[in-house]
């Protein structure tokens, strides 16, 4: 299975939970930052999985421009997966979280999910990561590897 992890990050625990998941599924998985990478490439893996932190409800930019540019049906064969870092808040009911969003837009672009978003914790804007959140992405990197 040819796996690949996108990912941006602002303060570092978005890329720590995109490892933790990396070191899950395993198989020579391909951890990238999303200003590094070619969206082209999405449609040659067998899994994709896109993480972002969460901002104002949504993804980065970063991570939106790398989803604009994969073409319509480009994930047709691929299965893909979808995470966000966040901070707990009451206005999440009407904003919502990066992860979901992320999932959305990969199921347009063709892509079936693997696995249900998933949404990490961290303990203020800048982090640090809750107690026990790599562990937790590890098991859903697990579920992404399974599926």
């Amino acid at each position: 299975m040819k796996a690949w992890i996108v990912y941006d990050t602002l303060w570092g625990n978005t890329e720590r939970i995109a490892r933790s998941v990396g070191e899950a599924v395993g198989g020579g998985v391909r951890v990238s930052r999303v200003g590094e990478v070619d969206p082209s490439e999405a449609e040659t893996v067998d899994l994709l999985i896109v993480g972002s932190p969460t901002q104002g409800g949504a993804p980065t930019q970063a991570i939106q421009g790398f989803l604009n540019a994969i073409p319509p049906g480009a994930l047709g064969r691929v299965r893909v997966a979808a995470f966000d870092t966040r901070i707990p808040m009451k206005f999440a009911k009407i904003f919502g979280y990066a992860a979901e969003k992320i999932s959305a837009s990969l199921v347009r672009k063709g892509g079936s999910e693997a696995t249900a978003p998933a949404g990490f914790f961290v303990g203020g804007r800048k982090g640090p990561l809750s107690a026990g959140e790599l562990e937790r992405a590890a098991g859903w990197g697990r579920e992404c590897r399974a599926s």
